[in-house]
């Protein structure tokens, strides 16, 4: 059973250091191993007594198996959300459901990080602009997205709207319902 890589591995107890109350959901599960599969790659890792994670002993019984889907990378780009619905997990339903949970809410306090190398004003300001940008180019993003879409139903009609959509799928129902009376009183005359 391989392990997750090294740097992966401390990034994640990085993580941990920073979320006590991850620690405190995790520490009850210590001495159980959980498997990521990602095609190709498949890693193991185990809990340690105090909550953070180790690399597995060759002989550990792996309780829980997280997949994910080949897509996984692109579907990191909408978020953790999107990550987690498309996760399959199987096994031990309290520990997987434990893990789950650290996975959703566990964050990264870059500002604390931060604050350490530049202090704590600095990396409070670097951080704020930072999310600002995102939030930023965020909106960018979505009011491109719907300008596209606008200019192409309403202006260069190559995409149709959703209730011309509508309205012609009700005109086809009309027109198949009509055409099945007609041929039913065809059918009577003949």
């Amino acid at each position: 059973m391989q392990a997750l890589p090294t740097p992966l591995m401390a990034a994640v107890n990085h993580l941990l250091a920073q979320a006590a109350w991850a620690r405190e959901k995790l520490a009850p599960f210590a001495g159980h191993a959980a498997q990521i599969k990602l095609p190709p790659f498949e890693a193991a890792f185990l809990i340690g007594e105090d909550g953070h994670i180790l690399a597995p002993a060759a002989e550990a019984e792996l309780e829980v198996s997280i997949s994910l889907p080949a897509t996984t990378p692109l579907l990191a780009l909408q978020g953790k959300d999107a990550v987690m619905r498309a996760a399959r997990i199987e096994g031990s339903a309290e520990f997987a459901e434990t893990l789950g949970f650290v996975i959703r809410n566990l964050r990264w306090d870059a500002e604390e990080d931060l604050s350490t190398v530049i202090g704590d004003i600095a990396a409070h300001r670097i951080v704020a602009g930072t999310r600002e940008l995102a939030a930023w180019q965020q909106q960018a993003a979505q009011n491109f997205a719907e300008n596209f879409a606008e200019y192409f139903t309403e202006e260069q009609p190559l995409i149709a709207r959703r209730d011309a959509i509508a309205d012609f799928s009700a005109d086809i129902d009309r027109l198949r319902d009509d055409v099945a009376r007609l041929e039913k009183r065809l059918q009577r005359l003949a």
